[in-house]
């Protein structure tokens, strides 16, 4: 891959484990994509794993930063932009400028908002910057990547079947949507379904219990790395899903509590692990019959 131009990568960094930044960083540059990565909060492990010190920036710093990005002499090596985890409010505006400056000198640069916000159990950031990345960033998104639990607060309505997911989906806006944690059609999985104008797919495999953190943030990566290359969507959409189950796959084998991304890099470059492709009816084709 000749000159794959270079990827702004803004999420949250940790010293220890394959969270956020540290995830999506990895698997960008093990496919050959020269990475910019700019911490938004930085912690010494996942929250989850016990008390964590959280370091942040103030709110002029990281705008600063911001703008040294645009002025860069090589601003121009930039091809896409990945966001994720925020630490307050006015980052996901601060990013929302940087991104409308760069499609401004290039039409063509990827934006892919992995709106980090919530789970199951509902939102674990605060209110205002859930508002703040729907407000400012989804509109900017090319692709979009939440899970089914971001999506329903986004769209404000319970996600229960696959036809809800779909149709929130187009009524949000951004023009590509991957929706993780998809009703699954196998018993005992789980799948990514992903929308567009045209297509409607939804990529399966077996559920594993008790997953460490950092999936999103690597599918999330994995995909906007494989729309990079010009990877055909529906095949980006399997060798993305692939590569992230059988990370997990092996990891869960090790018992690891973090993703063993550093261990399995072959798994992110050529994935082997099997993944059902479903073709869906596509919400404007039922309006059409």
């Amino acid at each position: 891959m000749e000159n794959p131009g270079a990827v702004i990568v803004i999420s949250s960094h940790v010293v220890r484990g394959s969270v956020g930044n540290r995830a999506a960083v990895f698997a960008l540059e093990t496919l050959g994509f020269p990475v910019w990565a700019l911490p938004t909060v930085v912690l010494p492990w996942h929250p989850g794993h016990g008390p964590s010190t959280r370091l942040t920036f103030s709110e002029a710093e990281f705008e600063n930063a911001i703008d040294d990005l645009l002025r860069a002499r090589w601003v121009g090596e930039v091809k896409a932009v990945l966001t994720g985890y925020f630490g307050n409010p006015q980052q996901p505006k601060a990013v929302a400028k940087l991104v409308r400056a760069l499609k401004e000198r290039d039409p063509n640069i990827l934006y892919v908002c992995d709106p980090v916000m919530g789970d199951l159990g509902g939102l674990y950031i605060p209110q205002a910057i859930a508002e703040t990345i729907r407000d400012e960033l989804i509109p900017l998104a090319n692709v979009a990547t939440p899970n089914r639990y971001e999506l329903a607060w986004l769209a404000g309505s319970a996600l229960d079947s696959n036809s809800a997911i779909m149709e929130a989906s187009l009524a949000l806006g951004p023009s590509r949507m991957l929706v993780t944690s998809a009703v699954p059609m196998m018993a005992g999985g789980t799948g990514n379904l992903y929308l567009t104008g045209t297509h409607a797919l939804l990529a399966e495999h077996r559920l594993i219990d008790n997953p460490p953190n950092g999936l999103g943030d690597l599918l999330s990566a994995l995909f906007l790395a494989r729309l990079m290359t010009g990877t055909e969507e529906e095949r980006a959409l399997q060798l993305a899903t692939a590569s992230v189950y059988e990370i997990l796959a092996r990891t869960a084998k090790r018992g690891s509590d973090e993703l063993t991304l550093e261990t399995d890099a072959q798994s992110l470059i050529s994935p082997m692990a099997m993944v059902q492709m479903r073709r869906l009816v596509h919400p404007l084709q039922r309006v059409r019959r």
